[in-house]
């Protein structure tokens, strides 16, 4: 079995995605790592598909590009690309690379102990470093955010950030996790760490060096409703199956 599988989401990131590809690439390569790149084209419109497999072209790393139908949300892809991972340990991270695939290497570790069967990246641990940040109110609303989650669904209030798009797994525990988890759009790992807690699954979180990315898919107005009716989906999974203490 391989040891990594990276997924990388994607819609309309044409102009990004090659140089996630090639980062990736080089990340598995520079350190010795058998792995595999899924990239999952979600729906894009500007032939993301097409550059990502234009991407890495000077690594014998296995590509694969999964191209949805139609634009399902970040939660489908990721759960896409994961089904279809085969490596002992999977990881998924945002388009943009907004997060350097070295950081990995600390939540790599973190896992081949058997300490953790996940481990999140952290914007927001004392080692952590934000390298470009959110404008004031992302800011603002991220605080909110993280506020309404750890009271919402009585989350460990040790957790620093739920929302960081670079998360690693187990392969056989994510694969398990995303096969049940229902959530397509922007709350997706929060469903999967709420789903994790109820199984009793050990996580962990390591510090990352973090950029904005201007960019980003989530927009703020035109994405508020759906993030609240998924938070009230995943709310009433885990008044459903309390988590373990």
């Amino acid at each position: 079995m391989m040891e990594l599988s990276i997924i990388i989401p994607a819609f309309d990131e044409a102009r990004k995605i090659a140089a996630d590809v090639d980062a990736a690439g080089m990340f598995l390569a520079d350190n010795n790592i058998d792995g595999e790149i899924i990239v999952v084209d979600d729906g894009s419109t500007d032939g993301t598909g097409d550059a990502a497999l234009r991407g890495m072209l000077q690594f014998r790393i296995p590509l694969t590009v999964i191209t949805l139908q139609h634009h399902a949300g970040k939660g489908a892809a990721v759960r896409a690309g994961i089904m279809k991972s085969e490596g002992a340990y999977v990881m998924f991270a945002d388009a943009g690379l907004t997060v350097p695939y070295t950081d990995a290497l600390r939540g790599l570790a973190l896992l081949r102990s058997g300490r953790y069967q996940l481990a999140h990246g952290s914007r927001w641990l004392p080692e952590s470093r934000i390298e470009r940040p959110q404008d004031p109110w992302r800011q603002k609303l991220s605080r909110i955010v993280r506020w309404i989650l750890l009271r919402t669904l009585s989350l460990p209030k040790e957790l620093t950030d739920t929302q960081c798009g670079f998360k690693m797994y187990q392969g056989d525990v994510a694969r398990a996790l995303f096969s049940r988890c229902t959530t397509e759009h922007f709350l997706f790992d929060v469903e999967v760490l709420v789903l994790a807690l109820q199984q009793g699954y050990r996580m962990t979180e390591f510090p990352v060096s973090w950029s904005c990315d201007s960019d980003s898919r989530l927009k703020v107005r035109s994405h508020a409703m759906q993030v609240i009716t998924d938070l009230l989906a995943i709310r009433r999974l885990s008044r459903r199956f309390p988590t373990r203490s």
